[in-house]
């Protein structure tokens, strides 16, 4: 059985982390209400873009654009966002998981991480690191996003990667959020979106097709990828605040349970001391 000093020094040690996580509630708290006002201000405009630029290449019918037909690589590119601090449950795990099981395998896949947790994770298991962007998502810009958005797309027109991807946590509310992998190019239709665009009348550009796509393109994986740094913030931040809750709480459980066990040793110590003044007594009687 423990002595009462280890029990005093491990409940003494257990209330010294319960103030660190209690702190990092509070600041996870306070980071999580702006990331999420951005995320949610954001939302829509990336939503409808996505949207927008899907129905505009289900339209464009036969044209002979890098962005729309395969290029002949059988290698892949995918852009993972995660964190680049631990202490969020399972949010950096569950992210490079989501890869994994989506079927980007690491002897096709290229990663372009943007977060060293996720880097960490997927490197350790063998996929090739093509790039470490990890500062980007410590203040996220959309000239980051462009800076990223136009490196891939040159892997990609220069026939590096045949396809790109997009892994990042999908902000539902501040208790749901959601590993995504998305494909964002070639764009891909299921059976009714092309029976759609065939029923459709062809899209008309103006300028020429290929100018049009040349400026299209480019802004919709910008903005998506953009838009994906915003959730992904609000998610970890908010992932950050259920652990720090719940490891408070079970700080408070520990806290109890070794109070009661030191209360218990107290007065075994107590009893005993008692009985051997008693006993020393009647042996002096």
């Amino acid at each position: 059985m423990a002595s009462m000093r280890d029990i005093k020094r491990r409940k003494e040690s257990v209330q010294s982390t319960q103030q660190i996580t209690k702190a990092m509630k509070l600041v996870s708290t306070v980071k999580l209400q702006r990331a999420k006002a951005q995320a949610e201000n954001a939302k829509p405009y990336f939503d409808k873009m996505f949207a927008t630029v899907t129905s505009i290449l289900e339209k464009t019918g036969t044209i002979n654009h890098p962005y729309l037909i395969p290029n002949g690589s059988t290698k892949k590119a995918v852009i993972v966002i995660s964190g680049n601090r631990g202490l969020a449950g399972g949010y950096n795990s569950n992210i490079a998981k989501a890869v994994i099981e989506a079927g980007l395998t690491p002897d096709v896949t290229k990663v372009y991480g943007v977060g060293r947790k996720g880097i960490e994770f997927l490197s350790r298991r063998g996929y090739q690191i093509a790039e470490d962007d990890s500062d980007m998502i410590d203040e996220p810009l959309f000239e980051d996003a462009a800076q990223l958005g136009k490196t891939i797309l040159n892997a990609y027109t220069e026939g590096e990667v045949g396809e790109i991807y997009l892994a990042y946590t999908r902000f539902k509310n501040t208790v749901v959020h959601e590993p995504t992998v998305l494909k964002l190019l070639p764009v891909e239709f299921d059976e009714k979106q092309k029976e759609e665009g065939k029923k459709e009348a062809p899209m008309n550009f103006e300028p020429e097709p290929e100018e049009a796509l040349d400026l299209i393109v480019p802004k919709y994986l910008n903005s998506l990828i953009y838009g994906a740094f915003m959730e992904s913030v609000a998610s970890e931040n908010g992932a950050r605040m259920q652990a720090m809750d719940s490891a408070t709480s079970n700080a408070d459980e520990m806290i109890a349970t070794l109070s009661l066990a030191y209360n218990r040793a107290r007065q075994g110590a107590i009893t005993q001391e008692l009985t051997e003044i008693i006993s020393g007594a009647e042996a002096i009687n």
